[in-house]
């Protein structure tokens, strides 16, 4: 079963690295997005991986980072977030007000991520994910290909019928480096102060900002949120 799916997989990168050149891998350096960088890097497919570092992420993701081109011989190209927008993020709510409120956190995510995101993809004709349908009940209606309002183009995401099994299959099968958080309880593993391991029986993504109320929490990058104008931009207007 497992190996069907990384055929499936394998198949799809080398189609869509043909078909939609430029194409990009955003990756969090979660262990789904280290299955799909490892297939593109044993496949030696022509896929960009980026990742944006928001400032507040936990160390060992940014030795991951480290990791990865020791295993591979590539370097993750690394994107920040606008200087001057976290700063005045910090003076408009504080070091760590995302926990005051979800339009702090939002706030937060758009100046840290999602415009951050945009600038990465400029240029690309679409973009990979590691988003699975099991994740979350906010997830379950994914689909294989579909168009991103956020960023204007197509949003890839090969692993959206995959368990948490399979990629744990598929990490021990190919010896794929992973964040060592996961061995920790972490399941999906974000910025440091908004990320904390799992109580037994939670589901997946209960570790991510786990002081809101449960349901559909998303960052931005994949829906779920609003566009928050950031303070530079409501400057310009």
């Amino acid at each position: 079963m497992l190996n069907d799916k990384i055929e499936r997989l394998e198949q799809r990168l080398t189609q869509w690295s043909g078909q939609l050149s430029p194409l990009g891998l955003a990756s969090s350096l979660g262990a789904e997005d280290m299955v799909l960088t490892d297939a593109i890097c044993r496949l030696d497919l022509n896929i960009s991986i980026f990742t944006l570092d928001t400032g507040r992420l936990p160390p060992s993701t940014y030795r991951l980072v480290d990791r990865v081109y020791e295993r591979y011989g590539r370097r993750l190209a690394v994107y920040w977030p606008d200087a001057e927008a976290v700063e005045q993020l910090v003076l408009a709510q504080g070091m760590n007000g995302f926990y005051n409120g979800l339009d702090q956190r939002r706030a937060c995510c758009q100046v840290r991520k999602v415009e951050v995101l945009q600038r990465a993809l400029k240029g690309k004709k679409a973009w990979l994910t590691g988003l699975r349908r099991e994740q979350s009940p906010g997830r379950q209606s994914i689909a294989l290909e579909e168009p991103d309002e956020l960023t204007g183009v197509i949003k890839l995401n090969p692993l959206v019928d995959w368990t948490h099994e399979d990629v744990w299959s598929y990490l021990k099968q190919f010896s794929v480096p992973y964040n060592p958080l996961h061995d920790q309880g972490y399941a999906s593993i974000g910025c440091e102060p908004c990320t904390r391991a799992l109580q037994p029986g939670e589901e997946e993504r209960a570790g991510r900002w786990w002081w809101e109320q449960a349901g559909k929490k998303e960052c931005g990058l994949h829906g779920g949120a609003p566009t928050i104008v950031s303070s530079t931009e409501k400057g310009a207007s």
